[in-house]
């Protein structure tokens, strides 16, 4: 082999002054380098930081094999108007190769109203479907396979009434709970950072969260008993470090509040789960995945002091960013999607789901929805992408983006813990002034084109209302799915005929004992099992709570 002729200057040194020559100062400064090169040390970096999957610190990813072992769940977020109208879409996905289901639940649900009650006037069903009672519940999982299929329901404030009311369905087709497979989100933390529906206190209602991480733990041992989620303060304008830090924040506030509570952490922390968002900025989102991995690894084990490896593994569900969807040129949202699903799965998730391309406008319809699954399915299939684990681990710009989230991440829990916990935080307005303060920035930058969103601020031709789907008399459909009014009639007629069918003093006397009990400080999953089944409704029992936690009102600033 002849030797490798030798220059005046270093390759590092002439590429640096060919690129100075081009393009100047844009060499140096802002978030990414222009281009990054080899550690110091690779092979050391190789095996002490990276490690191989499937082994601490999980960086490239939980499982040995990843997708060439088991292929990431595939799912769509369904619910909507009613539980009839819920049950044949997750019919029609089943059959459509979809693996789990994921449950939307309308306003009123989410906080703890009954679809008659005056502050659900125009509400029900319309962002997700309106479950009042055991009845509801029971039509939407009429005929659906509860010990083979997994449940995911986003539900937070009132998790633990939906949590009990599936339990009930469960167990009366024959399913137990013990078999019961999902998860509910049951986050309250977040809600008070960016989501905001929130009904009591942050005190009582960790209490409540507490209070199913438990019963889970000891009832229900295929069951996901909390994704502490930060696809939502992503979705408010977090940066992907912010996202991963307050995040892994509130998880330390969950943990600490069950070890208060007397459970073992490494009884419980096995099956905590989190929630992540995948936005349009490729590599950083894919690094993003391996921080938090990391991340977690190292918190789980040096500040929660778990002694099992299984606990420091960091399992996530993906949802592409509903923030990225665009009502201008809809059909540009696929190409969106797509990009954001593959960084989710190039960054190792446990779980996925595609958005539709017509979330913007309103509800996804059955077309839409189909398409977003074959994305998946595409993805899943054709790509070839899960045939490698960590297929991009090792790239110099992705080793250094995912060393610098992690950092990034690590200085703001830093911040946390030295101001006293995620709940200080949330209490100081700290969590929601950041991302406050982000979101402005993304704003101004677009304003000023800084930041360009196709169809938006720049190439905006063909903002004419064109659809992929035309519809019956061969216009574009310009609206997604709507819910009638008659929705919220019918609803309101079904949960008249359920308090008139009920033993109402069999209900009121299982209220009273949950009343007594919360009061108590004892579990409150036990009674409320007892309510649900003697037909309490969601707003009643909601109700009852309010009476004796109050209700959380935000400070006017922050």
């Amino acid at each position: 082999m002849p030797a490798r002729r030798r220059t005046g200057a270093d390759p590092k040194a002439r590429w640096e002054a060919a690129a100075r020559a081009q393009i100047g100062a844009k060499v140096e400064g802002g978030a990414i380098p222009l281009l990054v090169g080899p550690p110091d040390d690779p092979d050391a970096v190789a095996v002490d930081h990276l490690g191989f999957p499937g082994v601490p610190p999980y960086t490239r990813g939980v499982q040995p094999t990843m997708y060439r072992g088991r292929l990431w769940t595939l799912r769509q977020y369904s619910g909507f108007g009613s539980a009839r109208e819920t049950n044949q879409r997750f019919r029609f996905l089943l059959e459509r190769g979809q693996t789990g289901l994921s449950t939307a639940f309308d306003l009123p649900t989410q906080i703890g109203y009954d679809s008659d009650h005056e502050k659900a006037k125009g509400e029900v069903g319309r962002v997700g479907v309106a479950i009042t009672s055991l009845g509801d519940m029971r039509r939407m999982f009429d005929g659906i396979p509860l010990d083979r299929a997994t449940v995911s329901m986003t539900i937070n404030a009132t998790a633990p009434i939906l949590l009990a009311l599936l339990v009930a369905v469960g167990e009366e087709a024959e399913v137990p709970r013990a078999k019961l497979g999902g998860t509910v989100q049951n986050d309250i933390l977040k809600e008070y950072i960016a989501r905001g529906t929130y009904i009591y206190p942050p005190e009582p209602s960790i209490r409540l969260t507490t209070d199913v991480i438990e019963f889970a733990t000891r009832e229900m041992p295929q069951w996901n008993y909390i994704s502490v989620s930060g696809y939502h303060m992503r979705e408010a304008g977090s940066t992907a470090a912010q996202e991963v830090a307050f995040t892994l924040a509130n998880a330390i506030a969950y943990v600490r509040a069950a070890v208060a509570r007397g459970l073992d952490r490494d009884e419980f922390l096995p099956r905590l789960s989190f929630f992540f968002s995948s936005d349009r900025n490729f590599l950083e989102e894919i690094a993003k995945f391996r921080a938090a991995r990391r991340l977690w690894a190292s918190v789980a084990q040096e500040t929660l002091g778990a002694r099992n490896p299984r606990s420091w593994a960091m399992r996530f569900h993906t949802q592409t960013a509903g923030s990225s969807l665009t009502a201008q040129q809809p059909e540009l949202n696929v190409v969106r999607t797509t990009l954001e699903a593959l960084a989710a799965v190039l960054g190792g998730t446990q779980s996925l789901h595609t958005n539709a391309l017509d979330e913007a406008r309103g509800l996804p319809t059955e077309a839409s929805a189909r398409l977003a699954l074959r994305t998946q399915q595409i993805l899943a299939e054709e790509s070839g992408v899960p045939s490698t684990i960590d297929p991009l681990g090792g790239a110099y710009e992705i080793e250094y983006l995912t060393d610098r989230i992690e950092a990034e991440a690590r200085a703001y829990l830093d911040r946390v813990e030295a101001m006293g916990g995620a709940l200080v935080a949330v209490e100081k307005g700290f969590f929601q002034a950041e991302i406050a303060r982000e979101a402005y920035r993304i704003a101004r930058a677009r304003e000023a084109k800084e930041e360009l969103v196709v169809g938006v601020n720049a190439f905006a031709e063909g903002n004419d209302g064109f659809s992929l789907f035309p519809d019956e008399s061969g216009a574009g459909q310009k609206r997604g799915l709507t819910i009638s009014p008659e929705l919220e009639r019918g609803q309101r007629r079904d949960l008249e005929r359920w308090r008139r069918e009920r033993d109402a003093a069999k209900s009121r006397t299982a209220l009273e004992t949950l009343g007594r009990e919360t009061e108590a400080g004892h579990n409150v999953m036990p009674p409320l099992l007892a309510a649900v089944r003697a037909g309490a409704t969601l707003g009643e029992v909601a109700e009852l709570w309010r009476g004796l936690f109050g209700e959380y009102r935000p400070p006017r600033t922050f």
